[in-house]
């Protein structure tokens, strides 16, 4: 029987960014081919921070057109919105009786987001059990992410063991998947590239002349003030990027003229950024036949949740069981 997977990704931006695509859709993809494949928009995670309502719906048709448009087949792959199954938030309420309240208190996610935003709502607290029921509630056994996601899935993993452990077997433990593509670096040289830190990231909609700009912004070897100062290509994110749309004989020659002070950081920066706009044009073409047929894209996230909801009630079911709310109406 084929393995089940399950994936999310939250409408916190009006597309979803290079990192997301490098870092795990494009796993995701390839794994449709031999997978019983379900992903999904998490719109229940992305109110846990500051948000506008009015902006939330035209976000979740976006991330799913950006989903189609790079390749996803909804013929092989369940595509849904997590709302739209609303046992999700059942499932994490009744994991939350396993989970003590201070193991998501000292969560780093919980921590991190916190800190950002200022936010202590019990959303936010209590967002990794709704990421675990995400993925536990259809039985998942592999989880496509990128590597700074992995501690994401321990955590997951974990609940289900204690769940297992207070009320019977029930859950099978995910693994993550990793793309070879793992972190893809932001262009302001602090870290991974992320949808919540402005400047840091490139969307798979941004025009040609937008991505760039925003290249032209990034942050290089700091090392570089001048053209002629020899450079360390491994201490710059421009060049790391390099290394997922660029020829290697190219990226070699980058490297070698940036090592002898031959070429410059916006000379590097203008050949990436053709390579990525000529990378991105199939899949912008695609997403914008799509966003003028709307329509079709929801078409295609009804069909999703109308297909996995139906393993989302058995599940739940069988945990009401095993925890003994079987209910008077449904007893009678």
């Amino acid at each position: 029987m084929a393995q089940r997977v399950f994936s999310g990704v939250q409408p916190t931006a009006d597309s979803i960014h290079i990192g997301n695509y490098l870092g795990a859709v494009k796993g995701m993809l390839r794994l449709q081919e031999e997978c019983e494949c379900i992903y999904s928009v998490v719109d229940y995670h992305a109110i846990t921070v500051p948000y506008e309502p009015a902006r939330l719906p035209g976000r979740v048709l976006s991330v799913a057109t950006d989903y189609l448009a790079a390749g996803l087949d909804p013929n092989k792959s369940a595509l849904m919105v997590q709302s739209d199954v609303p046992e999700h938030v059942e499932l994490a309420w009744l994991l939350g009786v396993a989970v003590p309240v201070a193991k998501l208190r000292q969560l780093p996610t919980y921590k991190d987001k916190r800190a950002r935003t200022g936010n202590t709502n019990v959303g936010l607290l209590c967002y990794p059990l709704l990421m675990a029921a995400d993925i536990l509630i259809y039985k998942a056994e592999l989880v496509p992410v990128g590597r700074d996601q992995l501690p994401h899935i321990e955590i997951t993993r974990e609940i289900a063991r204690l769940f297992n452990n207070t009320f019977g077997e029930t859950f099978p433990e995910p693994q993550g998947r990793v793309n070879a593509a793992a972190v893809v670096p932001g262009l302001d040289g602090g870290g991974a590239m992320s949808k919540s830190v402005p400047g840091s990231f490139i969307a798979l909609s941004d025009p040609p002349e937008e991505i760039r700009q925003k290249l032209s912004r990034a942050v290089t070897d700091p090392a570089r003030q001048r053209r002629r100062d020899p450079g360390e290509p491994a201490r710059c994110n421009i060049y790391t990027i390099h290394g997922f749309y660029t020829p290697e004989a190219t990226c070699q020659a980058l490297a070698q003229g940036c090592r002898a002070g031959e070429i410059g950081c916006l000379e590097c920066k203008r050949t990436l950024a053709d390579e990525m706009i000529a990378d991105l044009a199939p899949l912008q073409a695609r997403r914008a036949e799509l966003l003028a047929h709307p329509d079709t894209v929801r078409d295609v996230l009804r069909e999703g949740a109308r297909r996995v909801r139906p393993l989302a009630q058995v599940t739940v079911a069988e945990v009401r069981a095993k925890m003994g709310l079987v209910g008077v109406a449904r007893t009678t």
